[in-house]
C-alpha cells in the first residue's frame, strides 16, 4: 500500500511541474507587441517648400556637388508639426548638362538626402524636386524632377530674321533693290550661323529660389528627438 501511495504522489508532482504559470487557470497572458510609442513618420508624397542657400547653374555644376536649402514653411500632420520652418535640407546634384549649340536644352537633376533640425537631430530622406515656382523659363521634364531650360528656338529665329533685315537695309542703301536682296541673303546666312554657334541658355537657380521638394517614401521620425517646441 505504501508503494502505491508513493507512485501516485510522484505522478501528481510531475503533472503539476509540467503546467506552466501562463497555462494555469487565471494566469495573465503576455502582452502583445506594440509599435514604438515615440515613432511618427512624414508620409510619402508630402510636399515641402524649401529655399536654396546658394546659386546653382548648369554652367559650372558637376555631378556630386552638394546642394543646401532651408524649409520655408512647417510640415503639419494631425495638428502636429513634423518639420518646422528653418530646418536645413541637404542634397546633391545627380546630373547636370549644358545646352548644345544646335540642339538640346540645359538640364539639371537634384536629389535631397538629409533633414537637419534646429536641435541637430538628423534624418535621412529620399526627396526630389516637384516644381520650381521661383525660377523663370524652366520646367520639370520628368517624374524624377529634372529641371529643364525652356526652348529658345523662337529667339534664335528672331535673331536670324533681325540680322537678315539689317543686311537688307544696308544692301538697299548701297546698291538699290538688287543690293537689298543680296544684303538680306548675306544677313540671313550670318544670322543663321550666329544662331547655330550660340550655345543655349543655362539653367540658373539663384540663391533664395523657392523649389517644391516632395518626399518619395515615408520617413520615420523619433518624436523624442524633435525640438520641444514642435512636440
Amino acid at each position: 500500500m505504501r508503494v502505491i501511495w508513493t507512485v501516485l504522489l510522484s505522478a501528481a508532482l510531475a503533472a503539476a511541474q509540467s503546467t506552466s504559470p501562463a497555462e494555469a487557470p487565471g494566469a495573465a497572458k503576455p502582452a502583445a507587441a506594440t509599435e514604438p510609442a515615440n515613432e511618427v513618420a512624414i508620409p510619402a508624397g508630402t510636399e515641402v517648400p524649401v529655399a536654396l542657400k546658394h546659386a546653382i547653374s548648369t554652367k559650372g555644376a558637376r555631378e556630386g556637388d552638394p546642394v543646401y536649402a532651408e524649409t520655408t514653411f512647417p510640415v503639419v500632420l494631425n495638428g502636429r508639426v513634423l518639420v518646422p520652418a528653418g530646418t536645413y535640407v541637404q542634397g546633391k546634384i545627380s546630373r547636370a548638362e549644358r545646352a548644345g549649340r544646335v540642339k538640346g536644352r540645359a538640364e539639371i537633376l537634384i536629389h535631397f538626402t538629409t533633414l537637419i533640425y534646429p536641435s541637430g537631430y538628423t534624418v535621412l530622406l529620399p526627396g526630389a524636386i516637384e516644381n520650381v515656382p521661383g525660377a523663370e523659363k524652366t520646367s520639370i521634364k520628368d517624374s524624377e524632377g529634372t529641371i529643364r531650360q525652356d526652348s529658345q528656338t523662337g529667339q534664335k529665329v528672331e535673331k536670324a530674321a533681325g540680322t537678315a533685315a539689317t543686311g537688307a537695309i544696308v544692301g538697299g542703301l548701297s546698291n538699290g533693290l538688287k543690293g537689298a536682296g543680296i544684303g538680306a541673303g548675306v544677313g540671313g546666312a550670318v544670322g543663321t550661323a550666329i544662331a547655330l554657334l550660340t550655345r543655349g541658355a543655362d539653367v540658373r537657380l539663384e540663391s533664395g529660389t523657392t523649389v517644391q521638394m516632395v518626399i518619395q517614401r515615408p520617413v520615420p521620425l523619433d518624436s523624442s528627438r524633435l525640438p520641444a517646441a514642435v512636440k
